[in-house]
């Protein structure tokens, strides 16, 4: 019986990992590096993708980890996140400051060394934004805390097209615009199902303020939004037909379910909204990336001239 129960008992480097939140951390990554290679016109530097890449990684997670420290408190009393070790106490917050300190410290001085001051700056002032301006004051403050505090998470891009061209043009805040977007239809899927939970959180949760139906209407308004923002790429003459093609699909799929959420609500039907979202934005991205490749493939050899 003790034997099994050790094998169960989560090892405390588990624990920290938890804590950075691996999962997200890895969907904003992967939005940074896809920043990346659009930034450029031909294959990029592979080494600075990978520097900039870790840098970016390790100060996200240590963002993620201030999140949980200071939303420790309301953590402990949903059943979602009870079992992170800053809401049980294992790991207490001095600990917890260390690692973010240790991370966060080595991504800054892996951008600035290996990439550029502008690629540390704007990724340091977006761990300031998500881990203190949104967690510390906005989210407990206002029920549109998602959508006033959802620039933060939405950067990665930003970050990715500074750490290769070190500027942040227009076309990066096209990229911008659609995570931004995208966060509260997202991230409202979550709390709909999740409502009663964040009813004894305390937190402000639009649906707790406003209610169900309010909340399923507004995700379907932005998930409309969501749509228009999606095919701006195409618009801007960033991306070609292919593209286009895939955004309708993806964006028209998200629309439709956020619709039928709103006519006929259930929580497994906000459940795969939420999941969806994931799917949704990983694709899109990726769509962008491959919809880019081809037109850098039939550009010649100039695609290889990056990385000769």
């Amino acid at each position: 019986m003790t034997s099994t129960t050790a094998t169960r008992t989560p090892s405390l480097l588990h624990q920290y990992l938890v804590l950075t939140k691996p999962r997200v951390t890895q969907l904003a990554v992967f939005c940074a590096v896809i920043g990346m290679f659009l930034a450029t016109p031909a294959l990029p530097d592979l080494w600075r993708v990978a520097t900039a890449t870790l840098g970016i990684w390790l100060l996200a997670a240590a963002a993620f980890s201030i999140n949980c420290l200071i939303e420790r408190e309301s953590d402990a009393r949903m059943a979602r996140t009870a079992r992170r070790a800053t809401a049980s106490g294992q790991i207490t917050p001095p600990q917890v400051l260390l690692m973010a300190g240790i991370l966060g410290g080595a991504g800054m001085w892996i951008l600035y060394v290996w990439v550029n001051a502008l690629t540390m700056w704007l990724t340091f002032a977006t761990f300031v934004g998500y881990a203190l301006i949104y967690t510390a004051i906005l989210k407990p403050l206002t029920p549109q805390n998602i959508v006033i505090g959802g620039l933060s998470g939405a950067m990665p891009p930003a970050l990715g097209w500074a750490a290769m061209a070190n500027a942040v043009p227009a076309e990066a805040w096209v990229l911008v615009l659609i995570i931004f977007i995208w966060t509260p239809p997202h991230f409202w899927a979550l709390a709909l199902y999740r409502h009663h939970e964040y009813e004894k959180s305390g937190l402000p949760m639009l649906p707790v303020t406003h209610g169900m139906n309010f909340t399923q209407l507004h995700v379907l308004l932005y998930s409309i939004l969501l749509f228009a923002a999606s095919i701006l790429p195409y618009t801007v003459r960033m991306s070609g037909p292919a593209y286009l093609a895939a955004a309708c699909l993806l964006s028209g799929r998200f629309v439709w379910k956020a619709w039928v959420l709103y006519r006929h609500y259930s929580d497994a039907r906000a459940r795969k909204l939420f999941f969806y979202s994931i799917l949704y934005l990983a694709l899109l991205f990726a769509a962008l990336l491959l919809d880019h490749w081809v037109g850098l493939v039939l550009s010649g050899p100039a695609f290889l001239a990056g990385s000769a």
